[in-house]
């Protein structure tokens, strides 16, 4: 048993550190300004007049980092967002002591600065952004996926860190009561499941990745329960958005059924994503731990 435990904590931390290693080989010029907190010159970037619709991502491991909604106007010469996507965005005291630099939360790439008290917008925020710093996917590249399988900082952590995934959030959907607090949602009277939403790059993977994923790191023979952890809140299910969604799961229902497995995970109907408090927000990553309850272990070649 302690063999096989052990396997799995190897298998998980492999899993992770495949994951989070897989950053984008730069060019000298980008090592300058993400690596060495480099500045390029003003006016000359990709995206200082980019009006396109959908994301700027980081260039070094692509995470979410702005939407092109908070894009604004500045005239400074970089790139300029009045806000950032949640959790996406690090700030720390510059070197100079006098400014705030910015950074990616997920590898810690250089981005630029950012400035308060300036009036461009009502939000009153400029981040200032190097174009160097960034990749950025069109909207009709991304997609969006809910997955429930216990508790949600577990699922959180693994989604997070795979590849093409853009940014996650966690909260609550599939049951009854709108806008429901954590707490509320614990009593298990709202209906609601403990969800992960997942928004990826699908030129870069694709919802078959993703089942498979949610598969490979949860019990999914238990019913209404992950571990310790046990309610309705706390069930296996797959909420499913379109028809391919669907087509998908029910292919891997099948060839988890065809190996021999118990499945307990059911298939719901998307309904409203109601976002839960900061708190639970990246919550292994703030924390600077693991999952106990969700160890990755491979199923599928």
């Amino acid at each position: 048993m302690i063999e096989q435990l052990n396997h799995s904590i190897i298998q998980s931390f492999n899993y992770s550190i495949k994951n989070i290693m897989e950053y984008k080989k730069l060019t000298p010029e980008e090592e300058k300004v993400i690596l060495y907190k480099g500045t390029e010159t003003p006016f000359s970037g990709k995206y200082v007049n980019s009006k396109a619709t959908g994301i700027y991502c980081c260039k070094r491991c692509h995470a979410g980092l702005y939407f092109s909604g908070d894009k604004f106007e500045s005239h400074c010469g970089w790139p300029s967002f009045d806000d950032a996507i949640p959790n996406a965005v690090k700030r720390i005291q510059d070197t100079d002591g006098r400014r705030i630099e910015i950074l990616c939360m997920r590898c810690g790439a250089h981005l630029g600065h950012v400035f308060e008290g300036e009036g461009f917008t009502d939000k009153d925020t400029r981040y200032c952004v190097n174009s160097i710093s960034m990749d950025f996917v069109p909207e009709k590249d991304i997609e969006t996926a809910y997955f429930a399988s216990g508790c949600f900082w577990g699922v959180e952590y693994h989604f997070s860190k795979a590849k093409g995934v853009l940014f996650t959030s966690v909260g609550f959907m599939g049951g009854d009561w709108e806008s429901p607090s954590y707490e509320e949602v614990y009593t298990d009277k709202t209906g609601h499941a403990e969800v992960v939403k997942v928004v990826y790059d699908k030129t870069l993977t694709n919802y078959e990745n993703l089942v498979k994923l949610f598969f490979e790191t949860h019990d999914f023979s238990q019913l209404n329960r992950q571990g310790p952890d046990i309610g309705t809140r706390y069930r296996s299910a797959l909420f499913i958005k379109t028809e391919e969604q669907e087509e998908v799961a029910r292919k891997y229902l099948k060839i988890l059924s065809e190996k021999g497995y118990q499945v307990a995970t059911r298939m719901e109907k998307e309904t409203d994503f109601w976002t839960a408090e900061n708190y639970h927000q990246h919550y292994y990553d703030k924390k600077g731990d693991m999952p106990y309850c969700h160890i990755y272990k491979k199923i599928f070649a």
